[in-house]
């Protein structure tokens, strides 16, 4: 569309964009403001003024973009004057994701051009370091913010950002995308690990306390100095409030207490002297704050007299009606200073020359981005600091897990453990008893790192990639003695000599943003092979000891009730081994107990999802604050084992770049069916004999879709599988007129046939009379919709439907974003 017919009427500068139907701005003098002075830089500014004037407008444009390392070469960013780069969560030098240290600071050289560009304007580079420097291999994975939550110390908090600062300018980055300031109040929500707590007094206190480790104290010597980095506060506003627990929606509160409870928390963050602010996915009112111009502009710049960066996230520009990542001068008018556009980079930056060109009236706006831009990298002190490779601790590697840095990671590791049950005083253990640990989590780091570990959704076998970790296996190890006869390890819990103790890790998967949202707050062990193993081993009569590695409280009663002692260890990061010290009470002969407080209430039930806010009449399992220590003298009361789960939409099969509900998805070729698909990462999944590659790819999001390309026969297949159920019935769908709806792109598609099953019989060309093309279906948008009723029109049993089979040949491809049963009439999907 050309840029003067999207916009019909130039805004002036002073009005905002139009909000949604039924909207209003909000009220900004019942904004309460930080309690900072702000103190101008004349000669900084002079500076910025003669940098300003000496820039033509597509230098300007390109000053506040930010690019992806992915999408962008270093040649390409010199020349067209990019202002910033990132490293995405799942981009990495050559797409190495266990890259060396080395491999990084060179890349991050490469693109520095202050020196030998007659442009001077230095780039800066960003990272998501959200609990330590995490995409590094060899660095310390600190526990996340949830534990850091338990903590509840300021100082710890303050120690990790030091550290962490420390590792990311060995690698001579400049900024770091944290700390969030999400005050989550629905743990359905798959960032709630990235939260301190659902209290935004705790967040408000821990977030600044983070800030000042990761930059510096103002007005103090050390501020943004040689071993400190940025900060960006995120995500700007309500981001932990949206409706339901789901991740990029619409926060569900007042403006009362967008304020009380969201908002709070960033006047903390300035008062601390935060340099930029990140705006949310999110929206309120109906408007996505990349657009909220009362919010962003209104308040945050004028009321609060924040003078630094205002950043967009990951192409959320592009969310906003009318936008796409390529084209959005709503989020600049509204008050964005940087477009964060990872992969659609030239295209917003041709689109916004442009309009700026076309709008005159919108060049002061411009001009003021550009100058917030230049102020935040002048307090960064990038040409000062000068080339990444040549800066005081560019190329230290013997900080990155550092004995100083392992040791905070440690601390805080003990300090954040909740215990939650230890009937009749079971903890400590002892030396002189037959211990067995097992369970998934006891001796794999991914499970104890989460999501935003090396890529973006974390997973993997990250072991080689951190040479000095420890698993929570390997810390009883060293308790014990590594050749204690009476220390044994078997994940299955079986053994050969009967163990005075059992040590049982349960962990969830790895997940990161929307992938990790949920419908219930049951702990979903696979096939409930964990509770089992607990209720095995007790039946032997064994003291079990459960651990729960997990990135939000669960509803885990069954285990709760089996165990001896139970002990929230949420997501510790490779310093896991420091758990052991609590079990045993003892660190190099000293004595420690727990301190760990929850930061979040624990569900009683698995549809708690109130927990934050609980009614007198449901009151939470444990309370906000909650936690036992060694002392104390506690007995169990068995609590009841009815989880009240929230029964799953079995008409929602894919969505955002995982199966949903109880659908999994798998591939099969010639060579038969490969497992279970969980989570796509990296250069993605390949079907057994090659015949299909599925990656993951971007489709309007970051990675919420999957690309399948066939090389020969073979089948992309989702299964329903739930407890006690065997098929869906779809019957009356197909009734009210339903159909199958695939939302994405058919590139080659004539060989791609659809099928909804009761059972399946792989590649069996018998069963291919049950399938109907693709190319047949009826396109709405980017929808493929096929009804229910041609499926029952060949003889499909729609009562026992079970799979759905997406078949191909060589040659086929598939962009899928969505798939769903939705009304075909309605055009829902």
């Amino acid at each position: 569309m050309p840029i003067k017919e999207a916009f019909s009427a130039q805004p002036a500068l002073t009005v905002p964009p139009p909000l949604n139907r039924g909207e209003r701005p909000v009220d900004v003098t019942r904004w309460p403001k930080p309690h900072t002075t702000t103190q101008i830089d004349m000669g900084l500014e002079d500076l910025i003024e003669k940098q300003l004037a000496q820039m033509t407008l597509p230098q300007k444009v390109a000053q506040i973009i930010q690019a992806d390392i992915a999408s962008i070469t270093p040649e390409e960013a010199k020349q067209y004057h990019i202002g910033a780069i990132l490293n995405g969560g799942n981009s990495a030098p050559a797409s190495q994701m266990d890259a060396t240290a080395q491999q990084w600071l060179d890349l991050v050289d490469s693109f520095w051009s202050y020196e030998e560009d007659q442009y001077p304007i230095p780039i800066v580079f960003g990272t998501d370091a959200v609990h330590g420097h995490s995409n590094i291999a060899g660095a310390t994975i600190f526990p996340h913010n949830i534990n850091l939550g338990a903590t509840r110390d300021q100082a710890l908090v303050t120690s990790v950002g030091v550290a962490t600062a420390r590792e990311i300018a060995v690698t001579g980055m400049d900024w770091t995308f944290s700390p969030t300031l999400a005050v989550a109040q629905d743990l359905r929500w798959g960032r709630t690990y990235e939260a301190f707590s659902c209290d935004p007094a705790l967040v408000g206190e821990l977030g600044g306390a983070l800030i000042r480790g990761l930059q510096g104290t103002p007005g103090h010597e050390d501020f943004l100095g040689d071993d400190k980095v940025g900060c960006a506060a995120k995500h700007f506003l309500g981001d932990g409030g949206t409706k339901n627990g789901r991740d990029q929606g619409e926060t569900d509160c007042d403006e009362d207490k967008l304020i009380a409870v969201h908002a709070m928390p960033y006047v903390k963050a300035i008062e601390a002297g935060v340099v930029s602010v990140m705006a949310s996915f999110s929206s309120w009112g109906g408007q996505g704050m990349h657009g909220r111009r009362d919010l962003l502009s209104d308040v945050l710049k004028r009321h609060w007299r924040f003078d630094g960066l205002v950043a967009g996230d990951w192409n959320g520009h592009g969310q906003l009606p009318g936008c796409s990542p390529s084209f959005a001068p709503q989020s600049l008018l509204a008050g964005l200073d940087m477009y964060m556009a990872p992969d659609s980079w030239q295209g917003l930056l041709a689109s916004t020359i442009q309009a700026v060109e076309e709008n005159p009236a919108w060049l002061p706006r411009l001009d003021d981005a550009v100058k917030r831009m230049l102020r935040f990298k002048a307090r960064l002190k990038l040409a000062t600091k000068g080339r990444p490779s040549q800066r005081s601790l560019a190329g230290r590697f013997d900080l990155l897990a550092c004995d100083t840095h392992r040791q905070i990671a440690r601390k805080a590791v003990r300090a954040s453990a909740v215990l939650l049950k230890n009937a009749h005083q079971f903890l400590p253990l002892s030396r002189d008893q037959r211990i067995l640990v097992c369970g998934r989590g006891a001796n794999r780091l991914d499970l104890a790192c989460g999501g935003w570990t090396l890529s973006w959704q974390g997973g993997g076998d990250l072991a080689a990639s951190f040479p000095k970790s420890q698993t929570f296996l390997a810390g009883v190890r060293a308790h014990m003695g590594a050749d204690n006869a009476k220390l044994d390890f078997a994940e299955n819990g079986q053994w050969v000599e009967k163990p005075d103790v059992a040590i049982i890790v349960l962990a969830e998967e790895p997940y990161a943003e929307f992938r990790g949202d949920c419908d219930s707050l049951d702990y979903r062990p696979g096939d409930l092979d964990d509770y089992h193993l607990i209720q095995r081993l007790k039946d032997q009569g064994i003291g079990v000891v459960t651990i729960l590695y997990s990135g939000r409280p669960l509803w885990i009663n069954p285990a709760l009730n089996a165990s001896d002692a139970f002990v929230a260890a949420f997501l510790p990061g490779t310093e896991a081994g420091a758990l052991a010290d609590l079990l045993f009470g003892t660190v190099q002969g000293e004595r420690i107990d727990f301190s760990g407080q929850l930061p979040f209430p624990w569900p009683a039930f698995g549809d708690q999802f109130d927990v934050c806010s609980p009614s007198p009449s449901r009151p939470p399992l444990f309370p906000l604050g909650y936690g036992l220590t060694l002392k104390d003298r506690s007995s169990w009361k068995k609590i009841h084992e009815v989880a009240g789960r929230v029964s799953k939409d079995p008409c929602r099969i894919f969505d955002r770049g995982v199966a949903q509900g109880d659908w999994q998805f798998s591939l099969c070729d010639h060579a038969g069916q490969g497992g279970a698909i969980k989570v796509l990462t990296g250069r993605g999944v390949k079907a057994l004999g090659g015949g299909l590659h599925v990656k993951a790819i971007d489709y309007g999001q970051q990675e919420n879709a999957i690309s399948g390309a066939w090389r020969a026969k073979a089948q992309l297949i989702f299964e329903y599988h739930s407890q006690g159920e065997i098929a869906v019935d779809l019957r009356r769908e197909s009734n009210a007129g339903y159909g199958l709806c695939l939302s994405g792109l058919m590139e080659q598609g004539e060989s791609l046939r659809l099928a909804l099953l009761g059972a399946w019989s792989g590649l069996d060309e018998t069963a291919m009379a049950f399938f109907l093309p693709l190319s047949g279906a009826v396109r709405q948008g980017d929808t493929f919709v096929i009804a229910l009723k041609q499926f029952e029109n060949l003889g499909i049993d729609l009562k026992l439907v079970r799979f759905l089979v997406i078949a191909g040949e060589a040659g086929a491809s598939l962009t899928l974003a969505k798939a769903i049963i939705a009304p075909v009439t309605a055009g829902v999907v």
